[in-house]
């Protein structure tokens, strides 16, 4: 490539993020449709406080930046929407209803077939805090070598 390769005018990172994310709300469609098919679950991460996202506020006290949630055994009344979706998951015995948009997603994975997308967070939102497992299921997410994980991150020249 040429060395003096200029800034993009059309953001590209932008409608790639946009459309894997269409991916997610897609898989999680065929979900309410037809239930979770065979070992398929998913580990959805997204940030607590970005906009449009309505959880109660236990669990934004316990994670004021980033969840995980896990979509397998004990999950109800799942409605996908064009910008987001809502849940009912079980914490601590109490059921809770979790509003999430797609653009609040930054990671999605299905560890029973090995894959997952990882979404770009902006600088500001790099650092999140630790935080534990999450409670609303047990199954823990094997290590590997991540081959079929799909990260987006386009860099900026400056």
């Amino acid at each position: 490539m040429a060395e003096d390769v200029q800034d993009s005018l059309i953001p590209y990172d932008e409608i790639v993020q946009e459309a894997l994310r269409a991916v997610v709300g897609r898989v999680l469609s065929e979900v309410v449709g037809s239930g979770l098919p065979g070992g398929h679950h998913f580990y959805i991460t997204f940030k607590t406080q970005a906009p449009g996202v309505a959880i109660p506020t236990h669990l934004t006290e316990k994670f004021p930046d980033e969840m995980t949630i896990v979509l397998q055994n004990r999950f109800w009344d799942l409605v996908v929407g064009d910008a987001g979706f809502s849940v009912k998951l079980s914490f601590n015995q109490v059921t809770s209803k979790l509003d999430i948009p797609f653009a609040a997603i930054t990671a999605f994975v299905d560890p029973s077939v090995d894959f997952g997308l990882q979404f770009h967070v902006d600088a500001a939102d790099t650092h999140p805090e630790p935080h534990e497992q999450p409670e609303n299921d047990q199954p823990l997410l094997g290590t590997d070598d991540g081959s079929n994980v799909v990260t987006v991150d386009f860099g900026k020249k400056r």
